[in-house]
């Protein structure tokens, strides 16, 4: 890795101007040095500057939590943002001046990087790399492009580590909130649309929230369960190790086990005379499999424990749902209830939809504006249909 920083930095700082085609020799890097850069130049560098220093600290914020390669990852990504702060250092020179503020998104990730250090962070640097000014920027060199291209591989490599911890709860915290919100949303809206009293709407939004909270932790507990039960039954067993010796060597059932499992019959032959001790040693380990071990890691972590996915659901259900209802339960009725209500969920929809988009690495505004689409279409066919319903029941 020293090799490779090192290398690097020889690619990313103009270590003398006779260097053709070096990197901070670029026309911009040429003009700085032969004419003072102007006053946009000087901003934008100094920006620039601010940014990376901001960065390399997130990252060497984050590795204090980490331990052994994660570290060792972060570190060298605080590295590397230190080498392009020496470029504009040098494009700078006396221009440099007292350190100014880095961006609000650099200052953002800081503070959660010091404060929590969690996979949000990760999401919003992954974001934040794949989102670099340099590839537009003649004053950036070739490296420090490729650099910042690499580095949104890196972060997104470690950021896939945590989103697996948290695939399953995550799911089912979401996709309960989510529903909370917008089905509790429609039952108000509905509701209210056919006429009945607010005491009516009221009582019918709690009902809704216990319905639908206990609906979704015991369908929860079943779904990961049964998902859970489903994919252990596909995992070999010890029985090869127990019932080898006593097979039948002329009627050897034990090659079908192999074969089964998707092996070559070449391959499984050579597995059973392992296994039936014909073979002294592993002559040919191409052909063999690992012993079948006890497993001592969870390969379905990704699924998520039945328990956390159903404690998960529940709560979340029932914190979706009880936003809908908060005009409600504050003595508003009529109109103004309906609008307050409808305004609260939507900037949920928008806050959760916002998390979604961080944690999956793409755009959070396109995904809360999809959840408030959703969501409020959903309720606004309710409200139609409530109308409906009332207006036929009168």
């Amino acid at each position: 890795m020293s090799q490779h920083a090192k290398s690097d930095r020889n690619h990313a700082l103009p270590a003398d101007s006779s260097a053709a085609g070096a990197p901070g020799t670029t026309a911009a890097g040429t003009n700085a040095a032969e004419t003072p850069p102007s006053t946009a130049d000087i901003k934008r560098w100094r920006q620039y500057l601010a940014d990376e220093r901001a960065e390399a600290r997130v990252y060497r914020d984050l590795a204090q939590s980490r331990r052994g390669e994660e570290r060792d990852i972060l570190l060298a990504l605080a590295e590397a943002e230190g080498r392009h702060e020496a470029h504009w250092l040098q494009l700078l020179g006396d221009h440099a001046g007292k350190p100014r503020q880095a961006s609000l998104r650099s200052q953002l990730l800081g503070f959660l990087a010091r404060h929590f250090g969690s996979v949000f962070v990760l999401a919003l640097a992954q974001r934040a790399e794949g989102r670099s000014p340099y590839g537009s920027d003649p004053s950036a060199t070739p490296a420090m492009v490729a650099d910042e291209q690499i580095h949104e591989e890196v972060v997104r490599g470690l950021a896939t580590r945590g989103r697996n911890r948290l695939a399953g709860s995550f799911r089912a915290a979401v996709f309960g909130a989510n529903d909370g919100l917008v089905s509790n949303l429609s039952l108000v809206m509905g509701m209210a649309a056919s006429g009945v009293g607010s005491q009516v709407v009221l009582l019918s939004g709690v009902a809704g929230l216990l319905a639908g909270a206990l609906s979704m932790g015991a369908g929860e507990f079943i779904s990961v369960r049964s998902q859970r039960e489903l994919l252990a039954a596909t995992r070999p067993t010890q029985i090869t190790l127990s019932a080898a010796p006593r097979l039948d060597i002329e009627h050897n059932e034990l090659l079908l086990v192999y074969l089964a499992r998707g092996m070559s019959r070449e391959a499984a032959e050579h597995r059973v005379a392992e296994r039936m001790g014909l073979l002294a040693c592993d002559c040919d380990p191409s052909l063999s499999l690992q012993p079948e071990l006890p497993e001592t890691e969870d390969r379905h972590e990704a699924v998520g424990t039945a328990w956390s996915a159903a404690a998960s659901s529940f709560c979340f259900f029932a914190s979706g749902a009880v936003i809908p209802i908060i005009p409600f339960l504050l003595g508003m009725t009529g109109v103004a209830a309906l609008v307050v209500s409808a305004v609260l969920v939507g900037m949920a929809l928008l806050l959760t939809g916002g998390v979604v988009g961080l944690l999956s690495g793409t755009s959070p505004t396109s995904r809360g504006f999809r959840q408030l689409a959703i969501g409020m279409g959903a309720a606004a066919v309710t409200y139609l249909l409530g109308m409906a319903f009332g207006a036929v029941v009168a």
